[in-house]
């Protein structure tokens, strides 16, 4: 569950903390205070998309961080799979920092992470269910997923996936070979023609790199043999001229002399002699490069000729001999794939009919799950819903085939009705926003359980509701705290009310600067704040005698639940 929340620099807040406990937990205020804010914190902590627009006026950056506890096994098992794990006590920290250049820099338990591992991770710590989640009930396609929260098992989608995978594949791979014959004549014509020209050029890797190489010596033979020459003279001499060679071996031969008078000397000698051999050396080499110099006219020309031939195939071929050579491979594997294509299709033929009956036999168990667990689902919905002061609703999981598809072969529709006698038809038809929400509080209940999702946050499912229903929500909520942590941004006392826990988020001004705060309120504190609820800005002894008795009845109805 969530223990514990620091937030610097986001919008309004400049900086809090917040200790949340297990339980039923209400966030209240007046609107404008900053709950969204605090809602879009943790949000960014889950890896929710971010804008420059969130860190406060002034700041360079904003920082977040999450503290959570008692890590499921789901969710260590995903932070292994990342590289990453919680502490010994199942205690897991994720900070999320957050510039005003928009750039994030992010960590799990002090490691260095990424956005997207958070959001990998995010569905396994917080569930955030707001009126755009409300509404995703409109949209069909979402229900299907809703059904199989219920409890598909793992394994049977994974063999379906599997085979539909393979399925799509191979008719990739069929598909790929539908050439007509006139098609195929002048494919392979083609190829041939491609194929015969580079095998003609009898392409060598790295061969343009030493005709190059070889170019360029030959365009600078002459100022590499004159270089070559000059320093032959310089170390062997001239007609007129001493070389170092025989300089250096004068100079150790007097010093060698010197040494009988002063031993010292004799070092500096043997030096002296040394580099006289090693001079000696480099002459010696010298001369193998002066027939390096000494070439063909004829050769150059060759030379250049080659190259150009090079370089009109690689305007055809890729540029490069290497991209050349790939190119040549690759042709020669698809001219034999067309030859031999019949062959291969027949063969893919039956791979895929293979395939595709096991993907159709699967999808078809997975099916007559779905129908059994529909059954189930639309029950205990329609009880939640009376429960909500929904007395006369109807609610179906309509269940159709459809062509073969990532989920299989289902299209699943919820459809409901909220007056008796009348037929139950898709939810975008029928729900006002009031009852939206009830919908998917109702929903979530069902599947509380299904999951190991620690804690449960609804961003004002109290939404177009109020009265009993409002109060029935607030029982709801608590009833799903029983197992996971439940926290829910709610502007009616019924709700608030109910909770174990109360938080107040105000709004104040100093010094010119607006500043969000929350205070975890005492008995005294949540007497006011309901009051202020019921009553507005002026709180009468009535509005706080009422205050009192909703707390004083909501202790009650915890005790006996």
């Amino acid at each position: 569950m969530l223990s514990q929340l620091y937030v610097e620099n986001i919008a309004v807040i400049e900086k809090l903390s917040v200790d949340f406990h297990a339980g039923f937990s209400a966030l209240t205020g007046e609107t404008g205070a900053g709950k969204s804010i605090l809602i879009d914190s943790i949000g960014a902590i889950l890896g929710q998309r971010t804008s420059r627009g969130l860190v406060r006026t002034g700041a360079k950056s904003a920082l977040v961080s999450a503290a959570f506890s008692g890590v499921g096994e789901k969710a260590a098992a995903k932070l292994a799979e990342l590289g990453l794990s919680a502490e010994e006590d199942g205690t897991l920290v994720i900070q999320r920092e957050i510039g005003a250049d928009s750039k994030s820099s992010c960590r799990i338990n002090g490691r260095p992470a990424t956005v997207s591992m958070l959001k990998e991770i995010a569905p396994f710590l917080v569930n955030i269910l707001g009126q755009h989640e409300s509404y995703g009930l409109l949209s069909p396609e979402n229900h299907i997923g809703y059904l199989d929260d219920m409890g598909l098992p793992r394994e049977l989608f994974e063999r379906y996936t599997a085979a539909f995978t393979e399925a799509k594949r191979l008719r990739r791979e069929l598909d790929s070979l539908t050439l007509d014959d006139a098609q195929k004549a002048r494919r392979i014509d083609l190829l041939t023609y491609q194929i015969n020209e580079l095998e003609a050029a009898d392409l060598k890797a790295g061969e343009q790199e030493e005709l190059e190489r070889r170019r360029s010596l030959y365009r600078n033979g002459a100022k590499i043999a004159a270089a070559v020459a000059g320093a032959k003279e310089a170390l062997d001499g001239g007609e007129e001229t001493e070389g170092a060679v025989s300089a250096v071996s004068d100079a150790a031969g007097r010093l060698g002399e010197a040494e009988r008078y002063l031993p010292e000397l004799h070092a500096l000698s043997e030096r002296l002699q040394g580099i006289a051999y090693d001079l000696e050396d480099c002459s010696a080499e010298l001369r193998g490069y002066t027939d390096q110099t000494e070439f063909d006219p004829a050769e150059l020309d060759r030379v250049e000729a080659r190259l150009d031939a090079l370089y009109r195939l690689g305007l055809k071929y890729g540029g490069s001999v290497e991209n050349m050579l790939r190119y040549l491979e690759t042709s020669r594997a698809e001219l034999l794939k067309i030859q031999t294509s019949d062959e291969t299709a027949a063969r893919l033929r039956k791979e895929y009919r293979k395939s595709a009956s096991e993907a159709q036999k699967l999808a078809l168990a997975v099916s007559a799950w779905r129908e059994e667990a529909g059954r189930r689902f639309a029950g205990q919905v329609k009880a939640e819903l009376e429960f909500l002061n929904m007395p006369n609703v109807a609610f179906e999981v309509r269940q159709e085939r459809c062509p073969l598809n990532a989920r299989g072969c289902d299209r699943v529709e919820f459809l409901i009705s909220t007056n008796a006698g009348e037929p139950a038809k898709p939810i975008a038809k029928i729900a006002s926003g009031g009852e939206l929400s009830r919908i998917m509080l109702a929903v979530k209940t069902v599947l509380a359980g299904k999951d190991e999702v620690g804690t449960l946050i609804f961003d004002e499912v109290d939404a177009g509701v109020s009265g009993g229903a409002a109060q029935k929500i607030g029982l709801k909520l608590r009833e799903v705290s029983a197992d996971r942590q439940v926290v829910c941004v709610t502007h009616l006392a019924q709700i608030a009310a109910l909770a174990d826990t109360q938080y107040l988020i105000r709004k104040q001004v100093r010094g010119g600067k607006t500043y969000t705060e929350v205070e975890e309120l005492d008995d005294e504190g949540r007497r006011q704040e309901l009051a202020r609820i019921i009553g507005g800005a002026k709180i009468t002894p009535l509005t706080l005698q009422n205050a009192a008795e909703m707390l004083r009845l909501a202790r009650r109805e915890g005790g006996n639940s």
